[in-house]
């Protein structure tokens, strides 16, 4: 995989609306994020698109491809963070320049919908981020813990060739109304966490796995089933796959078929494992559910009763995230309950 290099305080981070114009509805909450960056060190580049009217960021996926395709060919950008994410930014996939991204890889990262741009980029083999984006994570990033900004701080500036996936002990789901500006950069209560739950491990003494992570949105995905944009039959080969639910809060049922699709495509027979992230909003006997049909369809249906199945992690549409590097060689522990990057996702001595 080729990998960006790590970023530094004083460099430059495009910003920029691939999915939605949610800036231009709550430029309070856009602000908030943007300052929030500043504060890490980082100069904000806003491209055209990041505070566009939301109906011209709709009706305009060309423009919101040519922004990803100039901030890509910028040398002068040292890396690239989503808006927010949405619903149709597979609709802009069409317009990116493969070209001219693969030839200026750098930091590349959001998540939601922001996956089908993920995936087009992954795909042309480079590592992208599945993290925080300016108005759901980096907006509320001064109410997180010091745990957890110090995590941010440390996985995007310092140098590693290997890094433990933390686990926090609360986490929240979704921000109370934006429409009231006093919300600005506000978490709701806080939860206690459970922790991972390792819901299917291999055979004693077999409890270490590994492969490169590649996922998003689960919903969003589908979209790019049946198109050019998915992937070769024999992609899953290694891969440890990783998938988030939306704050839509699709059905368990949904979850279901989905998951089949992949079992029906020969997908859980090449993969590594399986991690899940935490269901945003579901109460704790619908993530229970959750967990028992995830097994029922890779186990029960399929016959992977040795694939590794991890749920509840703290990445997708909750909060703290933890940051997911599409393409990195990644390690799950049944053994030990631990999930490891194996190597950096930055180039090394950069």
């Amino acid at each position: 995989m080729i990998k960006p290099k790590r970023l530094r305080a004083g460099d430059n981070i495009a910003v920029l609306s691939p999915s939605t114009g949610l800036p231009s509805v709550f430029p309070h909450i856009f602000d908030s994020g943007i300052r929030n960056l500043t504060a890490l060190g980082l100069n904000v580049v806003e491209y055209p698109t990041a505070r566009m009217d939301i109906a011209d960021v709709f009706n305009n996926p060309q423009m919101r491809a040519d922004d990803i395709n100039r901030a890509f060919s910028d040398n002068n950008i040292h890396g690239i963070i989503a808006s927010i994410g949405g619903n149709d930014s597979a609709r802009i996939l069409k317009y990116l320049d493969p070209d001219i991204i693969k030839a200026n890889p750098k930091f590349f990262m959001g998540f939601s919908d922001f996956t089908a741009v993920s995936v087009f980029v992954n795909q042309l083999g480079l590592v992208t981020f599945n993290g925080p984006s300016i108005m759901a994570g980096f907006s509320q990033f001064h109410s997180f813990s010091s745990e957890y900004q110090d995590y941010v701080k440390s996985f995007l500036f310092n140098e590693y060739s290997s890094r433990t996936f933390p686990v926090f002990s609360h986490y929240s789901d979704g921000y109370p109304d934006w429409f009231e500006t006093s919300n600005e950069g506000k978490l709701h209560p806080q939860k206690s966490n459970g922790g991972p739950r390792f819901i299917q491990s291999p055979s004693l003494g077999h409890g270490c796995v590994s492969g490169q992570l590649f996922g998003g949105c689960i919903e969003v995905l589908e979209m790019l089933k049946g198109t050019q944009y998915w992937p070769r039959a024999n992609f899953w080969q290694g891969k440890i796959l990783f998938f988030e639910t939306s704050e839509e809060k699709p059905s368990i049922d949904y979850v279901k078929y989905w998951l089949r699709n992949y079992g029906v495509m020969g997908a859980f027979e090449q993969v590594s494992g399986i991690l899940f992230g935490r269901a945003r909003d579901y109460s704790d006997e619908e993530k229970a559910q959750l967990d028992e049909v995830i097994v029922s369809v890779v186990a029960g249906e399929f016959g992977c009763n040795e694939l590794t199945l991890v749920s509840n992690l703290d990445f997708g549409h909750t909060d703290p995230q933890v940051i997911l590097p599409q393409g990195i060689m990644t390690e799950i522990n049944s053994d030990t309950k631990q999930i490891r990057l194996l190597e950096s996702p930055f180039e090394l001595g950069q």
